[in-house]
């Protein structure tokens, strides 16, 4: 089973999402029973908690239901997972940081966006909705890249 973790701040806006919207490009791919996806924050002051409600709100009108909870991310999830995607440089500082044997496998989102350029993604946490839709639509577009790129793998 091939298997891939994403990872933000808090795990309450973007990482879940990213959860959500891969979790539909693998069933939508047949791959359900051959792709783990996962997400966790660096931060661990959300866990527990569900998405943020307006990720929730943002995601469900595209057809996505964020169900899964924040959890802060290990050292171990870093050896286990086959890639680790953050969302932005400060999140690929701390995985990177917090990687005790391997760290090959950590890249950020914006890689599968713009390989020589790659973007970070903007948390929408203190913005209006759009912010959230912005988010979406990176992660959308991102997310059958990231997915063919772990089955080549």
């Amino acid at each position: 089973m091939r298997s891939v973790l994403f990872v933000c701040l808090g795990n309450i806006c973007r990482s879940p999402a990213a959860e959500g919207v891969m979790l539909d490009v693998v069933d939508n791919a047949g791959l359900s029973d051959a792709v783990q996806v996962d997400s966790a924050g660096t931060g661990g002051w959300h866990v527990g908690n569900m998405a943020d409600s307006r990720m929730r709100a943002a995601a469900n009108r595209r057809g996505y239901d964020l169900q899964s909870r924040a959890r802060q991310v290990t050292a171990d999830d870093i050896e286990q997972f086959d890639l680790v995607i953050a969302m932005d440089q400060s999140n690929l500082e701390n995985l990177k940081r917090l990687a005790v044997g391997r760290a090959d496998n950590i890249h950020m989102l914006g890689e599968y966006l713009d390989a020589d350029n790659p973007p970070d993604v903007p948390d929408p946490y203190y913005g209006g909705e759009s912010g959230f839709d912005q988010v979406l639509d990176m992660i959308e577009r991102a997310c059958p890249e990231i997915l063919k790129t772990l089955m080549e793998s």
